[in-house]
């Protein structure tokens, strides 16, 4: 998602009266690739570029072709094959071993519907949102061209609707699986490929404190492209974090902080009170991730206050809060913590476990 929000906001930087631009997309990767699908590049005529679609290896190769779709004024998709050994080939060498098409666009702002217009609107909604890209055209269609991005929206009168039933229950599958994936349909008109894209809404941290270990939370974070609010006294901490954090709220409004199945909190306001009081409101609500800073003796104690008072902790409510916060990396000052908790909201996401590379079975990338 940061990748998505910096191409935007250098899009609306383009003095398009002296300036064209391309935008290149990576539809399909089959093998290994440093970026998978979804990773984009904004490019201009000028040879200025933001984004990438590989390590390194690619962006050159890319920059050229993109001038060239930029005076032709047309969508095309590139294919890089590194998996041979071909010396001309771009990006054999550097690691890639993999076949990568890029779909290259020309960007036409005059048109409020164009690929970059379109993503502005996925990243405004805190929902999953379904883009559809027509990467290759065979036959005779209308009103569809290469390159076209439709934003899907569970209307009737979908653009596509000539593949409604088989595309819908891709759509769906993408949805719950929370992966993007290319398909080839078979129509009356032809063939057409589509690169279904599922874009999830950044993680939203909601930090619960105010000490000095907050801003490298903070910073790191916001480096990584989530969105962050923070819950704390704004009379007692620095100015500095009003320009880091997307929200300073104050501690009686919390209800101003709107949660949805993106949102985590972390509780590090080194007050046992204010810790509890926390946790407690957050139990009643329906966030998925609850961070609790300090030793896992700490926590018991809430859990047994809350016995005491005739609310014990569910085994659903169990697995929602993470005590004591984060990943066994040996840290020891606030920017190490920061790592290791941000590294375990990660994993929480992805489902993934934590565990050193080297030991994983199988390819980095389901």
């Amino acid at each position: 998602m940061k990748e998505i929000k910096a191409i935007i906001e250098a899009y609306h930087k383009i003095d398009f009266t002296k300036n064209k631009a391309a935008l290149a997309t990576v539809v399909r990767v089959e093998g290994s690739s440093y970026r998978r699908t979804g990773a984009r590049m904004l490019i201009t005529d000028s040879g200025e570029w933001i984004g990438g679609i590989s390590g390194g290896c690619l962006e050159g190769d890319a920059l050229k072709k993109a001038k060239f779709a930029i005076a032709q004024n047309k969508a095309t998709v590139i294919t890089y094959d590194t998996t041979e050994d071909d010396p001309y080939q771009i990006g054999v060498g550097l690691g890639c071993n993999g076949i990568i098409d890029v779909l290259l666009v020309a960007l036409d702002y005059q048109n409020a519907l164009n690929q970059v217009s379109i993503l502005q609107q996925c990243v405004e909604n805190r929902e999953p949102n379904v883009l559809i890209t027509v990467v290759k055209l065979k036959g005779h269609f209308k009103n569809i061209q290469l390159g076209q991005a439709i934003k899907y929206d569970g209307e009737t009168d979908f653009p596509l609707n000539y593949l409604h039933k088989d595309l819908i229950l891709n759509i769906k599958n993408c949805l719950k699986s929370e992966k993007s994936e290319s398909k080839i349909y078979q129509c009356s008109e032809g063939e057409i490929q589509l690169f279904i894209e599922v874009i999830i809404p950044s993680t939203h941290l909601v930090i619960y404190g105010g000490n000095y270990d907050i801003y490298p939370m903070t910073k790191l974070a916001k480096e990584i492209g989530w969105k962050v609010s923070v819950v704390c006294n704004p009379l007692k901490v620095h100015k500095s974090l009003f320009e880091m954090a997307d929200a300073v709220v104050e501690k009686d409004k919390t209800e101003e902080i709107k949660i949805d199945p993106y949102t985590v909190a972390l509780l590090m306001a080194h007050d046992y009170e204010t810790d509890f009081k926390n946790m407690r409101n957050l139990l009643r609500t329906s966030i998925k991730y609850i961070g609790m800073l300090g030793p896992k003796k700490r926590t018991d104690k809430m859990f047994l206050k809350l016995l005491e008072e005739g609310n014990p902790v569910s085994d659903k409510n169990l697995a929602r809060i993470a005590t004591p916060v984060g990943l066994d990396i040996g840290a020891t000052n606030p920017e190490e913590i920061a790592i290791s908790i941000i590294a375990e909201i990660k994993t929480f996401f992805t489902g993934r476990t934590g565990q050193r590379l080297k030991f994983r079975e199988g390819a980095i990338y389901e």
